[in-house]
């Protein structure tokens, strides 16, 4: 019995589904932020929102990159009978499946503003400026092979490419499905 019928998402797609709403929701909650005096001032809430955004950027974008490489050097190509998932399904299913977070992650942000005013919207945007980073680490390695990474639906999960559940990559040539190496919208 061979391989196959399986739903396959886009590993980098599943890690950019985060970087938009993360980025607007920072960018939202600095905004609010600043409007509000808070215990140490704006000058000092400024600097640690700056600082913050650097390190959540960079924690971000290099977090987990041994386990990508991981399975990513073990993956198997793809069956033909393998479904492979819209780029907007991808996206939506991560972005329905992750709303009650992401709008936590916005109130503590703006909450945070109250001790120090617009340090914790910058973190978040620095969350999704990671996640950015992250996908665009994915699509060179995906131009370097020449080869998608895609992992199975149900293994991924609410969008962990590389979760418990997950057991390896599968791979396609580089022109399968609807986005480019790293995760964007393929031009027609």
């Amino acid at each position: 019995m061979g391989r196959g019928g399986q739903s396959l998402a886009r590993v980098a797609v599943i890690v950019r589904a985060g970087a938009v709403p993360l980025w607007w929701l920072g960018v939202l909650a600095t905004g609010i932020g600043v409007l509000l005096p808070g215990l140490t001032g704006r000058r000092i809430g400024g600097y640690a929102g700056a600082a913050l955004f650097v390190v959540c950027a960079a924690v971000v974008a290099l977090v987990r990159r041994r386990k990508y490489t991981g399975w990513a050097d073990r993956a198997a190509r793809a069956g033909k009978s393998d479904f492979l998932q819209d780029r907007a399904v991808t996206l939506r299913n991560w972005r329905r499946a992750n709303r009650w977070w992401l709008l936590a992650a916005f109130l503590v942000a703006v909450g945070s503003s109250f001790a120090l005013p617009g340090a914790g919207g910058p973190a978040l945007a620095g969350v999704g400026v990671g996640l950015w980073l992250k996908a665009a680490w994915l699509g060179r390695r995906e131009r370097r092979d020449d080869a998608l990474l895609w992992v199975r639906t149900d293994w991924a999960g609410t969008g962990h490419p590389v979760g418990k559940k997950v057991n390896g990559y599968r791979t396609t040539g580089t022109a399968a499905g609807d986005a480019v190496p790293g995760g964007a919208r393929r031009r027609r």
